[in-house]
Formats: C-alpha cells, structure tokens, sequence
C-alpha cells in the first residue's frame, strides 16, 4: 500500500473571484486543502484530512452555558409570534432549559425512555430538545407529516413502537389529537413540566452526561422498509462542528446568524443548522415557510427582516427564491449585504440555478459568492466532506473533514463510499442486526454512495457525488445504469420545464423516464412541454454512450411528488424508490407502446390524452 499528500494553500484574495473590488466585500476565512491519500493493492482508497481535529466539549448544552457566559444578552433563537418576533437570549436559553429538564426527570424519563416530539420548528420544540439532551434523556424528533398528512399512520406507529418513548410532545394537542390516539399516547403538560425547580438533580444527571450519551434518535424516512433509528451521540454532534469549524473557520470570526426552514427531524436542519448556530454563539431565526408554493411567501418576508450572514437551503428553495432576486433589487440588496457564505445539501444544485445565483453575487458585490456544498448522511451528523476551496461549477460535495476516513472501493464501476469516525453513529435504536449490517469488517459505515473525483489529475480539487448504489440498476443486456448522473442529466436537458425526474428499466431494454414539472411551467400548453421534453432527449441521446445512458421514452406526470406518502421528504428531494413503488400504473403505461403522453425522443409524442397516475 501507498500514501500521497496533497497540500494547497488558497490566498484569501482567490476565495471569491470577482473582476472588480468592492468596498463591502469580506472574503470568507476557508481552511487550506491538506489530503492525504492511502492506495491499497486491491485498488482501494482511503482519504484523510491532515487538518488536526482539536477536542470537542463534553456535549451539547455545554455550548449553550459557554455562551451564557460570555454573551448572556445575545438573541439565540427568534420566532415570529402574532407577525412580531419574539427572541430568547442565551441566559434565558439556559434558564429555561434547565427548569424544563426539572420537569422532564420530575416525570421519571430517563435515557432508556426517551422524549418523542411531533412538531413543526419552534422555540418551545428546541428547549425541549435541549433540556432532554441536558440531563441524558434521548429525543427523538419525528416528521409532523407522519401524523398530521397520514391517513393510517402506519410510520408513526412503526415508529413509536420502536422507540418506545416515555413521553411525547406535540405543538398542538387538538391539531394532532388524531395521531396520538393513532399510538395511544397522550400529550405531554409542557406548562407543568415548565414548573420544575432545576436543583442537584438537574446537575447530578448533566454531570452524567458523557460523549457516548445518547442525544438524539432520528428516523430514516423508510423507503426500504420501517424506518430506522438513527442513534446520535453526544460525541458525534460536538465533534461534527468542531469539524464544521476546522474547515470553515470563517464561523469563529462573526457569530453566524441564520434564517432557516429545514425541519429538526432531519439531520440538516436539526442537527447541522441548529448546532452550527448554537456552537459559534449565533442568531438562529426559525422561518415557518417551506420552499413550496403557498408556503415560500412566509419566507421571502422573513427574509425582508432578517439579515443572514450564513444561508442554508436544499437545492429547491434557491431554485424558488433566484427569480426573486432577481427582480427585486432591494431584496437582492437586502440578501447579499451581510451574506458571503451560500450553502447548498440535500440534493444536487442544478448548473443553471448555480450560474444565475452567481451572476446575481456579481452584479450586487462584484464578486462570486462562495457558494459549497457537502456530503454526509443521517448515520454521520450529517457532515462528511465539505467544499473549503474556490468551484467554479456545481456538483463538488469537497474533501474529508478532519477524523473523517473515506474510504473508496471500486464496485460496479463506481467508487463506493463508506466512513469511519467520532462523528458517525455507533447503530441503530435496538437494531442490533441492522447494525452490524451497517458497517463493515474494518468498522467503516456503508453509505450506499457512489463518489468520483473532480479532477483525477487532481485529487485536492474534491469528490463529486456520482449517485446511489442501491438506486442504480441493470437493463435486460446486463448494462448498468446509474440512476443519479442520469437523473441530473434529465433535469438539465429539460430546463426550465422540469424539476425532477425519476428513472426507469430495471430487467427492462431501455430506459424510461417519470417527469414532474416545474411550477413555473404550469400554465405551458401540455403539447408544448411534449414537444421541448422530446426535443431535449433527442439532443441528450445524441451525446450519449450506449443505452445505459439513452433515455428511450417520458411521461410527465400531472401530479407533483406527495409528501404524505413519501414520494418527496420534507426537505424537498423526490424518493425515487417510493416513486416508483406507488405510480406502478405510470410506469407500467410508459412502457405501453399504444398508451397516450408518451413522449418518444424521434419527436412525435403519442395521442394527447391527459392521464393522472
């Protein structure tokens, strides 16, 4: 076996690249690559960073006390409450949570029985979550779709059952009077539990709390089966932003303020957004809209109020918010004046929205925004590898944050990608053989990714996401198809008209494709996005490889992806797998050589006859 390093150090003046000097503009502060590179005979890889990783603190509310002391005036979380914001300080943070946490051991919980929470983002939702977390009470927050758009509340009682919580917490009990009856629960009396007197029994149990502490639970959506609980220790969710903060160091020098929507049953918001503010001593304001329509107005008004330093958003809300941007000057003005660092996870950025986004930086502060994105799961709290270093292009999820091993096998002609670290859970919730499933002999966590590098010549310029293992399949000839390069692909042959595709053909001859429209595209005459889709294929098979990579047939479908039954997450990106699954009727007819709406690449769509899967 064999090492190589690879060190590169970027002068801050190369950090945002722009033609012309602007008076307002502050480069971000990036750590330099330093990558090293273990090659093995069998042709494996394994990547480490040769940033040192520093000692993190004990657990998660140490960082709320470390701040209470050296800013117990500073606003920690804000919500609008009757159109006004309300805030909360970092002394009244912990004053709160301390009594709460009272409360919650009044009620006998312990870490064998932990807090289940079914509510949307609040104040009262994260000082829950704190004061269980505070005294060595799991908690376990839980997607309000599973109870309030479910009609038989099947995840939520797979769930419960699993979990086995000691008790729950809802936002409003008459709103989801429905969904406890459903897991024969009542609620919790948050104005009791608010009554505790913190005394030694709040500080015998913090004392207890240690790294291997459970923190969190958090489900994995389910696609394959019951969904999975994901154990979060303390440990991964300290050592996660100390690895946020060795890349990004930027966040030490202003503590960062953020207006965010991303739920905190997901691992993006809930744990990276949410601690990535709480350990740099930021400003965490919620945003109750969502980037879907009807809901992203609440957004665009509190993003009129607030002045974000740090903006973190799935690829769908840059999508939706861009043509505002771009037609309000003020809101642009607004946007960018304190903002210098754009982040993007979830799912990939298409190259367009990249591109305009960028010529919006420039026009408003002469340079290029440093626009990154990273890589990570649920399993690895979440962050991964991360982009500290200039892109010029979407796609590129970075290096290894430092502790982080990745390694990469050679596997169907991909590199799949597994991780080792502090930051990556030791199992699931009383899933022992799922757990040992989960890993491999060498204790690396299977990710179930495929990544390459940017530039091979080049391992130091970063990875690129190259789809999922378990999504891609074989066609009848035995051909691989990789569903995540494919998929992209579609989106950007059909832009502006589509927002997602989902792909099809396994133990097929060719490849089909499942189309959602975009919502800018719903007045199009419906012949007239036939017509471009076809076009758009004929020219994407015109470059294509062989027929792993030739799309041979598309229906758009004129319903979008349904949240309530799993087909797109709350964080925006469709499940392909679920897709699948439940439009088996769509599919079945895009392969129908005599059914209507199919579009063919040759060019003629077939008869005009509106389906509705």
């Amino acid at each position: 076996m064999g090492q190589r390093s690879f060190a590169q150090h970027m002068p801050l003046a190369d950090l945002a690249r722009g033609e012309a000097a602007n008076k307002n503009h502050v480069p971000v502060r990036l750590a330099p690559t330093a990558l090293t590179i273990e090659r093995r005979s069998d042709a494996t890889l394994v990547l480490r960073s040769a940033i040192p990783l520093p000692e993190p603190v004990r657990c998660v509310t140490d960082w709320l006390a470390q701040w209470k002391q050296r800013a117990p005036d500073r606003c920690f979380l804000a919500e609008r409450q009757q159109g006004q914001w309300t805030r909360l300080s970092y002394a009244e943070s912990l004053a709160q949570v301390e009594r709460i946490a009272s409360g919650l051991l009044g009620l006998g919980l312990t870490g064998d029985t932990p807090l289940l929470i079914l509510s949307e983002n609040s104040v009262e939702h994260a000082l829950l979550a704190l004061a269980a977390m505070h005294v060595g009470i799991p908690v376990a927050p839980v997607s309000p779709a599973y109870a309030l758009l479910s009609q038989d509340h099947q995840k939520l009682r797979q769930i419960t059952a699993a979990l086995q919580p000691g008790a729950v917490y809802v936002s409003d009990p008459d709103k989801y009077a429905h969904a406890l009856r459903a897991i024969g629960m009542t609620a919790l009396d948050t104005a009791a539990v608010r009554r505790g007197v913190p005394g030694a029994d709040v500080e015998c149990a913090h004392r207890r709390v240690g790294p291997d502490t459970v923190a969190k639970i958090l489900f994995t959506s389910g696609s394959t089966g019951s969904p999975k609980g994901v154990i979060n220790t303390q440990r991964m969710l300290t050592v996660n932003q100390m690895q946020s903060l060795q890349v990004w160091p930027f966040l030490a020098d202003m503590p960062p303020v953020l207006l965010d929507w991303l739920p905190w049953n997901h691992t993006f918001g809930g744990n990276y957004n949410l601690h990535m503010v709480l350990s740099n001593g930021g400003t965490l304001y919620i945003d109750a809209g969502k980037p879907v329509p009807g809901l992203f107005d609440a957004s665009l008004n509190n993003l009129r109020d607030v002045e974000p330093t740090v903006y973190c958003n799935v690829p769908r809300g840059f999508d939706l918010l861009l043509p505002q941007l771009e037609q309000d000057t003020a809101l642009r003005s607004h946007f960018f004046r304190h903002c210098r660092f754009f982040f993007y996870a979830g799912a990939a950025l298409p190259q367009n929205i990249w591109d305009r986004f960028q010529a919006l930086a420039r026009e408003e502060t002469g340079h290029n925004a440093t626009l990154v994105s990273s890589w990570g799961s649920t399993e690895t709290a979440p962050l991964c590898a991360a982009v500290h270093f200039p892109i010029d292009h979407t796609g590129v999820i970075g290096l290894p944050v430092p502790g982080c091993e990745l390694k990469l096998l050679p596997n169907q002609g991909k590199l799949e990608a597994r991780v080792r670290g502090p930051h990556v859970t030791p199992g699931y919730w009383r899933e022992p053989a799922l757990t040992q499933a989960a890993f491999d002999e060498e204790g690396f966590y299977r990710m179930g990714d495929a990544l390459r590098f940017n530039n091979p010549a080049q391992p130091e310029e970063g990875l690129v996401f190259d789809g999922r293992t378990a999504e891609n399949f074989k066609l009848n000839t035995g051909t691989w198809v990789h569903v995540g390069e494919l998929r992209m692909a579609m989106v950007a042959a059909c832009n502006p008209l589509i927002q997602d595709a989902v792909v099809t053909g396994h133990d097929r001859d060719e490849i089909g494709v499942l189309l959602f429209l975009h919502p800018s595209a719903a007045e199009v005459p419906a012949t007239e996005v036939r017509q471009k889709v076809a076009q758009a294929l004929l020219a994407m098979n015109q470059g294509a490889a062989g027929s792993s990579a030739r799309v041979a047939r598309a229906l758009v479908l004129n319903q979008g992806p349904r949240l309530d039954l799993g087909e797109i997450t709350d964080k925006g990106y469709v499940n392909q797998r679920m897709v699948l699954t439940l439009r088996a009727a769509a599919v079945q007819q895009l392969y129908d050589d005599n059914a209507s709406d199919v579009i063919l690449p040759s060019g003629t769509p077939s008869k005009q006859k509106a389906i509705t899967p």
